[in-house]
């Protein structure tokens, strides 16, 4: 039996969509996650890559499940679920809605294919609207909200494994032909003279607070100290990586940490992951749009926390913390390249921004801020039982939905994660 979430009022944040645009809100963020999975056949939709990586008709199916375990059988009376086997094959990690199949066997599960996922789809999408139809609900409102970010989350998931799963064919077929990312000018990879954003440092306020949707991890918002420090106005390049590949980087192991180093010899990493060198030395990297040559004035993509620290230390600079990220990306507006699904990869650009093109790795650990408690009931099994062995990402990526972050946004990965979108960019004390 699914009883209803106690949601409570500790850390419950008001819709960001009132309720006469949540209906609205709602296909558009379903339509996209059909959207992308349309340029994928069945049997691209079935593969599972390597443990991390989910196929794509599981995410297609999971999001919905969330929908149905979550709100349509505790608020929808009478609601009669598409398969009693569902809850089993596409829960993810929510113990409290008891068993579920195991991650890294996801992609033997060639049954339901993926046009019973599509009615299954439709099904919840069906039933949502009745839903979403009723007079408002407070508690309905911010589930159905909390939803539809957890399925933009899952639309990046997805974006980042089939990725995965096209990369190991030996045809390395293209997600998409259409690629734009050359067209558009960049900073001269040569010079290495990335601007910096100084900041005095002092007490500063940090978490979400106010109106407005966030997740339980972004807050409560408090106080920090910080020295003064400053930040580099933009990613780290390829141009740049290639400087620190020329220069034996993945071969010096005063650069690493332990575990990194540890990693590079266990996992024979000398490049950042899809990039390969021919004969002749060129490199080039696998996109979703296909193989092409390395751009050098492009952010760096694919690289894990390790990396990330071993180029920092290398560069004569460190990473920043996920706090100086977020003191500075506060007073800076939300733009940059997020997901567009024809060309969904990582570009250069003439106009910096903290936010977009790759997610950015800080020197912080996934920790709890000072108060923080999860939502209570079931959803509350969303963020903080992942704190611990992680580290801290901001910004969002190309493969992130446009509207998704802000700067209290919170991610995190392992850091030996090379398939999200994910680089750097550099910090130093003043």
């Amino acid at each position: 039996m699914v009883t209803a979430p106690l949601i409570g009022s500790y850390s419950q944040p008001q819709t960001s969509v009132d309720g006469a645009g949540l209906p609205e809100h709602y296909w558009e963020v379903r339509r996209l996650t059909e959207r992308l999975a349309e340029p994928l056949s069945p049997e691209d939709q079935t593969v599972q890559s390597m443990p991390d990586v989910s196929p794509t008709k599981w995410h297609r199916a999971h999001v919905s499940w969330f929908f149905e375990t979550f709100l349509l059988k505790p608020y929808l009376p009478s609601y009669d679920e598409y398969h009693p086997a569902f809850a089993y094959l596409f829960n993810s990690y929510y113990e409290a809605q008891g068993h579920r199949h195991p991650r890294p066997a996801r992609g033997l599960v060639s049954r339901p294919g993926t046009e019973e996922v599509a009615a299954y789809r439709r099904h919840v999408d069906e039933h949502m609207l009745h839903l979403l139809q009723r007079p408002p609900d407070e508690d309905v409102g911010f589930l159905v909200e909390l939803g539809l970010n957890h399925e933009q989350q899952h639309q990046e998931l997805l974006m980042m494994d089939i990725k995965h799963v096209l990369s190991m064919s030996p045809l390395e077929p293209a997600y998409t032909t259409i690629d734009r990312t050359a067209r558009l000018p960049g900073p001269d990879p040569t010079r290495g003279d990335a601007a910096w954003v100084r900041h005095g440092g002092g007490d500063v306020t940090v978490g979400r607070e106010g109106a407005g949707f966030a997740f339980d991890n972004e807050g409560p918002a408090h106080t920090v100290h910080l020295v003064p420090f400053e930040i580099a106005e933009r990613a780290v390049t390829c141009g740049e990586w290639l400087a620190f590949i020329d220069d034996a980087g993945y071969l010096r192991p005063e650069l690493w940490l332990s575990d990194g180093w540890a990693a590079v010899r266990a996992q024979g990493w000398n490049a950042p992951l899809y990039w390969r060198a021919d004969d002749g030395g060129d490199w080039s990297l696998f996109t979703l749009s296909g193989r092409r040559p390395v751009d050098p004035t492009e952010p760096v993509c694919h690289v894990s926390y390790y990396e990330a620290d071993a180029f920092a230390r290398w560069a004569g600079a460190r990473l920043p913390t996920e706090l100086e990220w977020e003191a500075v990306a506060a007073t800076q507006p939300v733009s940059g390249r997020f997901l567009d699904p024809s060309s969904p990869h990582p570009s250069a650009s003439s106009q910096p921004s903290f936010y977009g093109d790759v997610w950015v790795w800080t020197a912080s650990a996934y920790l709890p801020y000072p108060g923080f408690r999860p939502w209570a009931g079931g959803i509350g099994e969303y963020n903080g039982k992942f704190m611990v062995n992680q580290h801290v990402l901001r910004g969002g990526s190309c493969a992130t939905p446009p509207g998704h972050v802000r700067a209290t946004y919170r991610n995190f990965f392992p850091p030996a994660a090379r398939w999200p979108f994910t680089g750097l960019r550099l910090a130093r004390d003043l």
